[in-house]
């Protein structure tokens, strides 16, 4: 008998912390639901938390907004979301930026691993080095020749510095012994109206930004920047089999909630989220529309990912002095 006794207290006394955060879970949610997109409307971000806010508000019986809250590459909305109180209520939705800021941007008022705990990790997405058709550059191979041998290097848009496709093409130059030009536009419609327009030579931006062109062929594709080819893009080499083993750079969306919010909260939103973005038409519209390559991992897949994330793009941020400006 004193044995089980011995037993239901230490049972007692491991549950009663967890009481709090189970009755907040049971309550959850209490009001209306907010999900910050850290970038203009119209953007991949913005387009994945519109396509979950529908079937959210359904399946958790309460009101979902997405507000958009843009400025320094995301880290604006982001520093919102890590001053927020953690009660489940607000959510942040982020794109690879999030991984380059901590390094990119050293004065951030807020601590990217303290101030946010990891949801999801949903998808990911190559990015892809493109072309006019009016340029003569086939394949990847031409283009690093002809930074070798033109002055200055050969010019190439991204959507802005310090954007992942900035960190990439500087990574490939240095490992090739080539000069590429960088071009930084603000954000991948004026990137792509110039690209379209053959006033800029290359391109690179994620499929995502790029695929409606691709298919139509009005840019030519050079290389992917994904482990593997995109199931979308068979016929487009990977950076990695034209020559430079190990080349990755892919982009990646994921979901953070205020550093402390409840496990159980979290849980629930994941579970929630992870079931709106499988859902038939979400999951169609992502993977084809979006071209995202859906994940929907969990807080500890997103925690490792975004910390090997970090590692690589600040070394490369770091060993070029690459600023934001």
């Amino acid at each position: 008998m004193p044995s089980i006794t011995r037993r239901g207290l230490a049972a007692a006394a491991f549950i009663a912390p967890l009481a709090p955060a189970v009755l907040k879970a049971q309550s959850w949610p209490s009001g209306t639901i907010r999900i910050v997109a850290p970038f203009p409307p119209g953007g991949s971000v913005d387009a994945l938390a519109r396509l979950a806010q529908p079937v959210l508000e359904r399946s958790l019986g309460a009101a979902v907004i997405v507000e958009n809250r843009a400025g320094a590459g995301g880290s604006v909305g982001a520093n919102a979301v890590a001053k927020a109180a953690p009660d489940g209520n607000t959510w942040l939705f982020v794109f690879d930026t999030h991984a380059v800021n901590p390094t990119l941007l050293p004065n951030m008022p807020f601590d990217s691993v303290k101030d946010l705990d990891p949801v999801m990790l949903i998808g990911t997405a190559p990015m892809v080095l493109v072309t006019h058709p009016s340029q003569p550059f086939r394949t990847l191979a031409e283009v690093v020749q002809a930074g070798k041998d033109r002055a200055g290097g050969v010019p190439y848009g991204t959507i802005g510095n310090g954007s992942l496709g900035h960190l990439a093409m500087t990574q490939l130059a240095r490992r090739a012994a080539t000069t590429f030009n960088h071009i930084p536009y603000r954000g991948g419609g004026p990137l792509v109206n110039d690209a379209l327009g053959g006033h800029v030579p290359l391109s690179i931006a994620s499929v995502a930004v790029l695929a409606a062109h691709l298919t139509a062929g009005t840019l030519r594709p050079l290389a992917q920047t994904g482990a593997q080819r995109a199931a979308t893009l068979p016929q487009v080499p990977t950076v990695a089999e034209s020559g430079f083993a190990g080349f990755e750079a892919e982009a990646w969306w994921g979901v953070f909630a205020p550093a402390g919010t409840p496990g159980p909260i979290v849980a629930r939103f994941q579970q929630a989220l992870t079931a709106a973005f499988r859902e038939p038409a979400t999951a169609r519209q992502l993977t084809e529309t979006q071209q995202i390559k859906l994940l929907a991992s969990g807080p500890d897949e997103l925690r490792t990912f975004f910390a090997s994330q970090m590692k690589i793009w600040g070394d490369v941020v770091r060993e070029n002095s690459i600023t934001a400006s």
